[in-house]
């Protein structure tokens, strides 16, 4: 007698699976089985292509052509569709490459404000099933729906499910879900069924799952550790779960004890809804190569401007100021300076990425140029006054002045005289 297949719903209409491979309600074949489905509670929500399905959700002329979101011939790709993708083209590909291997592709350049707007639509969507949602990017979140049950009627996988099908509905757009019961796991089975995919990954089953994968499939292991990994002999997670924890710690300390941990599926992790930002940044790639101080100079400060302005927004300022720069032949260079008290006006970020960029604008070309601030804190603790140095009341005067304006009559209503020649950047992104 064959076994009873394990209990799942359909995703179309929530009805129980049944035994069959199609719905037993309305005949959609989209179930999911498992058999912890309905006790399961941590996921990871993932939008499909986001910013190509944005675009193609407003340019229905779009729907059916390789869609590549990017910049010029000189920047990265954002984003690629799943018709592109067939092709080869992945983020942050050079477009140059990613026209190479499509060529038929549409190219747009990317619409933050659009793609930012999509994303509060997702984002409200998530927080009516639970508060615990922890945002990892603008398309991408974990939630934890845990005690929801009685709220919802029902439980959080085919809440998820719900969910989904409402993010289609109101947003336009498609998502993919992964349920388990830790973060780790959760985001891994996000990615099992791309597009508008739903997977459960149990515990039970997550060491089998993960043992052929290479190391570097854990989070946070990366080229130069995977190959310090494989230098000692551990090529794939299952290498890994062979080892003891007292080894791998021994080894390589606490990382060592995350890789026994993870290798096995195992994430402590809490979903955290109040996680702040590390970092606030920006950058611009050039449309040619810059060498020469002025220009660099301009970008430097039109971003510097960019940071200063979400910082504000945010309520948040910093005290570590980052300088990024990626020369011709695509060598990254950053370097990093921390002030002595937070800020989040474009002057200080400025000045003290200026600094730096002096000693590094040494002729070389360089393709791309960025800044960014770390160590954020509350903006009540920002650009304090000094008795000896009263510059900082003056910056936050004149910005707190020239922001007003910016508000009432737009961002070009009031500029600083080293933008007013500026006229190159070609392709702009933030973080």
């Amino acid at each position: 007698m064959a076994p009873l297949p394990a209990p799942g719903f359909c995703r179309d209409c929530l009805a129980e699976a049944g035994e069959g491979p199609r719905c037993p309600a309305c005949g959609s074949p989209r179930l999911v089985r498992h058999p912890q489905i309905h006790a399961l509670t941590v996921a990871h929500v993932d939008c499909d292509a986001f910013f190509a399905a944005v675009e193609k959700r407003d340019d229905p002329r779009l729907n059916d052509v390789p869609l590549i979101i990017g910049g010029g011939q000189r920047g990265v790709v954002s984003t690629a569709c799943y018709i592109a993708r067939i092709k080869g083209v992945r983020s942050a590909m050079p477009m140059f490459k990613a026209r190479a291997l499509c060529p038929e592709a549409v190219v747009l350049p990317p619409d933050m404000a659009k793609y930012r707007k999509a994303g509060a639509e997702v984002r409200a969507l998530m927080r009516a099933l639970t508060p615990l949602v922890e945002p990892l990017s603008i398309d991408e979140a974990f939630l934890d729906l845990e005690g929801t049950q009685a709220l919802h009627a029902m439980s959080p996988a085919r809440t998820l499910a719900r969910f989904a099908r409402e993010v289609e509905r109101q947003v336009g757009i498609t998502v993919s879900v992964g349920l388990a019961p830790n973060k780790f796991l959760a985001k891994t089975a996000s990615d099992l069924d791309k597009p508008r995919g739903f997977s459960v990954l149990g515990q039970e089953e997550a060491a089998a799952f993960l043992a052929p994968r290479p190391v570097t499939f854990i989070f946070g292991v990366g080229a130069a550790f995977g190959a310090k990994l494989a230098r000692d002999g551990f090529h794939t997670i299952a290498d890994l779960q062979r080892a003891s924890e007292a080894d791998l710690a021994r080894r390589y300390g606490a990382e060592g004890l995350r890789l026994a941990r993870l290798s096995r599926g195992i994430d402590g992790r809490t979903v955290e809804p109040h996680r702040a930002a590390k970092s606030v940044s920006a950058e611009t790639t050039f449309a040619k190569d810059i060498a020469a101080l002025r220009p660099l100079e301009q970008a430097l400060y039109a971003l510097s401007e960019e940071v200063s302005q979400r910082l504000k927004v945010s309520g948040v300022a910093g005290r570590t100021v980052t300088l990024k720069l990626k020369s011709a032949d695509f060598r990254l260079r950053t370097r990093s300076r921390t002030l002595e008290s937070p800020t989040c006006l474009a002057a200080r970020l400025y000045g003290a990425a200026h600094d730096l960029l002096l000693k590094e604008a040494d002729g070389t070309l360089f393709r791309l140029i960025g800044v960014g601030l770390s160590d954020l804190g509350p903006a009540s603790e920002a650009d304090p006054a000094d008795l000896v140095d009263t510059s900082a009341v003056r910056l936050k005067a004149t910005e707190a002045a020239m922001d007003q304006l910016r508000a009432k009559f737009g961002r070009s209503a009031v500029s600083r005289g080293i933008l007013l020649d500026n006229a190159f950047p070609e392709k702009r992104k933030g973080r």
